[in-house]
């Protein structure tokens, strides 16, 4: 089980993509006006929203942002007040409103060329998959799964959106950002030797919490656990996979691939009587195919000092990734910043109307499952090794009956009683 050997095949893979991500993003940060296509210029996209909170609604304004020609026509939710909340938010009073655990078949029902999926992770597999059958390009939230097995879905449904051209851009906007592209490629490039060593971060502070009271004390326990859908671990994935996936699909893209294995600590101490399973805190050491070894931290810690980014070790010198390369071949970003968050989907509409469709699909889907792989080491206290991760676990922790009704209550995973599945 804790074979170093990883997946060659998904590592190959992952350089791939990360070059074509890479290469559309440097050619979408010139815009999309001059590009010509299929629906070239200012040709109507028509974009459905699944899942109108505020990541929800913050992406659809960044897809409006993007480029011209773009609207919101359909929106879906599990609670009428979001998408009647969102229709307010985005200024789109005649676009078609859907609520209920149905409502994104409803969406993807709709006239809509493109959609997106920001509802808690757990849902994404299942969405993503209808999505790319009903023949929707799409931009979905990271993280894309809570587990091995929705990660491997997601691979799948991946490589069916590839063999019909539909475009699959993640929400990693760091892949689209001129300043980490650069660094990135430098570092690609050997500017810092072989890479030896590394670290990134997610500490904070907290999260929100939305008590069962007022007109939520007259709901499902299931649609209340889905409106506080960062405190479950089926619903978000824990912290490190909803939040710090970030830091983590960085380090992956530096180092050209997944790590081969982990070794994970971490634990539930700041969250007090707040209902939930998820933790508050964890450590993880990953260790990459030449022998590198990265720590992983990630923290919600009431009052302390926020430290949020990466860094990597070379033979020849240092980087954040980002700004700077320190050594012999010593360097500073100075380049164009646009906002990372509208530039993804700037990236996302010009390869549409090109007729080159990006696809991020196994890309993010392995960022996912490299955080999860962190997770379960730590919930276990067992090193677990890349290839079991990707081929052999069977972690499936998303409920099969989806509907209002009696919630999932699991407890807290306690390492030494938690079993590697």
């Amino acid at each position: 089980m804790n074979s170093p050997e990883g997946s060659d095949l998904s590592r190959r893979n992952f350089v791939k993509l990360s070059a074509a991500t890479t290469s559309a993003a440097v050619l979408g940060a010139l815009g999309t006006q001059g590009v010509m296509g299929a629906t070239s210029g200012s040709d109507r996209i028509r974009v459905g929203v699944v899942g109108c909170g505020g990541r929800g609604t913050g992406a659809a304004r960044n897809c409006l942002d993007s480029a011209k020609g773009v609207e919101i026509v359909a929106l879906g939710d599990l609670f009428e007040r979001q998408v009647t909340a969102a229709k307010t938010k985005l200024n789109v009073p005649t676009a078609q409103g859907f609520w209920g655990f149905d409502a994104y078949q409803k969406v993807l029902a709709a006239d809509i060329d493109l959609v997106i999926l920001a509802t808690p992770p757990g849902f994404r597999p299942a969405h993503f998959e209808a999505a790319i059958a009903a023949g929707k390009h799409v931009f979905m939230e990271k993280p894309v799964a809570v587990d091995p097995v929705g990660c491997r879905a997601v691979i799948a449904t991946a490589q069916k959106a590839k063999q019909k051209k539909l475009a699959v851009v993640a929400g990693t906007q760091r892949r689209h950002q001129p300043s980490y592209i650069d660094i990135i490629r430098r570092i690609h490039d050997g500017a810092i030797g072989e890479l030896v060593g590394g670290q990134c971060y997610w500490n904070g502070e907290g999260i929100w919490f939305r008590e069962k009271t007022g007109w939520l004390a007259n709901v499902s326990d299931f649609e209340w656990q889905c409106w506080n859908w960062y405190h479950w671990d089926w619903l978000s994935g824990d912290q490190i996979v909803e939040q710090h996936i970030h830091n983590i699909d960085v380090i992956n893209w530096t180092f050209g691939g997944p790590p081969v294995k982990f070794y994970g600590m971490g634990g539930r101490q700041n969250r007090g009587s707040i209902p939930g399973n998820i933790w508050d805190h964890f450590a993880i050491e990953m260790e990459y195919a030449n022998g590198a070894r990265v720590t992983s931290m990630c923290r919600h810690t009431p009052k302390s000092s926020t430290r949020i980014g990466e860094r990597v070790v070379g033979t020849a010198g240092s980087s954040d990734c980002t700004n700077y390369i320190k050594g012999a071949k010593a360097y500073k970003f100075e380049g164009p910043t646009p906002n990372p968050l509208v530039q993804e989907h700037t990236d996302l509409i010009a390869s549409i109307r090109s007729g080159q469709p990006l696809n991020e699909g196994e890309q993010v889907a392995i960022s996912t499952l490299t955080a999860i792989g962190g997770r379960m080491s730590a919930y276990t206290g067992r090193e677990i090794s890349w290839n079991w991760l990707m081929n052999g676990s069977k972690l499936d922790i998303f409920p099969k009956t989806i509907a209002p009704g009696p919630g999932v209550f699991t407890d807290v995973p306690m390492p030494g009683k938690v079993e590697l599945v």
